[in-house]
């Protein structure tokens, strides 16, 4: 069966701890790109956050230098002009008073052919737009707060940590992506780059909520290692994150394609761009960030330690995980069946496979007769393994 095949049977067998150093690899170089283009090119922001005036012109026929032709007399030579749709210049630039803002918008007006009413001004004071930057910067902060108490409360520091780490890995791509291409950054953007953490946190709980089910499944065997069980687990997940974004990513790309060529709609444009980097990302950092540094944190526990060095030990042979699983479920049965039938369970010896059963006396137990009533349903109750009577204390 091919790959595809398996992976839509959910059939897959991917050893992601053999692709997790490439992939961080991959990660820190883009990472290195995104910051480049942060410091040498800067990030094209809005005029919510900078201030200023902007101008919207609809025409085919206008080109960007009639429009720096048309401003250059109002001293506005070095306006910035941006084609935002197929029809759509958006034109920004500073300027002192209301006058003026109407003196730009009658020239742009006349350099496109139309008239002035179908030219869309705007101006916002740069201490609003100062405003705007500051509670963007407060709500990313609670929300790194917030989701490290969740997480820590929900399952352990550990799994915060990887989260964190996911999280302000989408971040730093996502805003990378948009200063190496000068996407405007505007309000739309910012609501995106909030929406896209939620995803990106969705995912990576998804994840670790199968690790963490595993991994108490995985209790009390010596036979696996954690990374193993976190690579079984995310072979478990892989079609549903795969789906997952799938169907989240296919509405986004109609929205972009609806606002950029249809509707000509420049908000639903930016705000569609950022929620489809964020969505690809998201997944990825989910599967190659987030679980590569839980896994790594988790091995230096005490118990995977003994894991570790217990598989150090073992036969080259590979290990059936799920199969290992499995039986750690029937052992586990095993054991709470004989506690509820008064037996003493203890560690599982070498030689036997299965539990170690120490035989008490019953809770319930009364006469002899009400004992030998009973021997035929407590011999069906009886679990399977080695069976040790408990050795008498002898008397002082």
């Amino acid at each position: 069966m091919s790959a595809i095949g398996r992976l839509l049977r959910n059939e897959n067998n991917i050893s992601f701890p053999s692709l997790w150093k490439r992939a961080l690899t991959i990660s820190a170089v883009l990472l290195a790109i995104a910051l480049g283009a942060l410091l040498f090119r800067g990030l094209n922001l809005g005029i919510e956050f900078e201030g200023g005036a902007s101008w919207e012109v609809r025409s085919a026929e206008v080109t960007s230098d009639q429009l720096q032709s048309a401003l250059e007399p109002l001293g506005l030579g070095d306006a910035r002009i941006q084609k935002v749709a197929n029809e759509l210049w958006r034109v920004r630039a500073e300027t002192e008073s209301a006058a003026a803002l109407e003196e730009v918008k009658i020239a742009l007006a006349d350099a496109a052919g139309i008239e002035p009413a179908d030219v869309t001004a705007n101006a916002v004071g740069a201490s609003w737009g100062d405003e705007v930057t500051a509670k963007a910067r407060t709500a990313l902060i609670v929300f790194f707060i917030v989701l490290f108490i969740y997480i820590s409360a929900r399952l352990e520091w550990k799994m915060a940590v990887g989260a964190l780490a996911a999280v302000a890995h989408d971040i730093l791509l996502t805003i990378g992506i948009y200063a190496l291409f000068q996407l405007e950054v505007t309000s739309a953007t910012v609501i995106a780059f909030l929406t896209i953490l939620g995803y990106s946190l969705y995912d990576t709980l998804v994840v670790f909520d199968k690790i963490r089910e595993n991994e108490r499944r995985a209790t009390g065997a010596t036979a696996m290692t954690y990374t193993e069980v976190t690579s079984f687990s995310l072979n478990q997940v892989l079609m549903r994150s795969v789906n997952t974004t799938i169907t989240s990513v296919l509405p986004v790309l109609a929205v972009l394609v609806v606002g950029r060529f249809i509707l000509g709609a420049v908000t639903l444009q930016e705000f569609a761009i950022a929620l489809l980097v964020g969505l690809i990302v998201g997944t990825y950092s989910s599967l190659f960030v987030a679980t590569p540094i839980v896994a790594h944190l988790k091995e230096r526990e005490a118990d995977n330690v003994e894991r570790q060095i217990a598989a150090t030990k073992r036969k080259a042979e590979e290990v059936d995980i799920a199969a290992e699983l499995d039986q750690a479920d029937r052992a586990r049965k095993v054991r709470s069946g004989a506690r509820g039938d008064g037996h003493r369970v203890t560690a599982a010896s070498r030689a036997v496979k299965g539990p170690t059963v120490t035989v008490t006396k019953r809770r319930n137990e009364g006469s002899t007769e009400s004992t030998s009533n009973k021997g035929d349903a407590a011999a069906e109750r009886a679990p399977q393994g080695e069976v040790k009577p408990r050795p008498r204390k002898k008397k002082r």
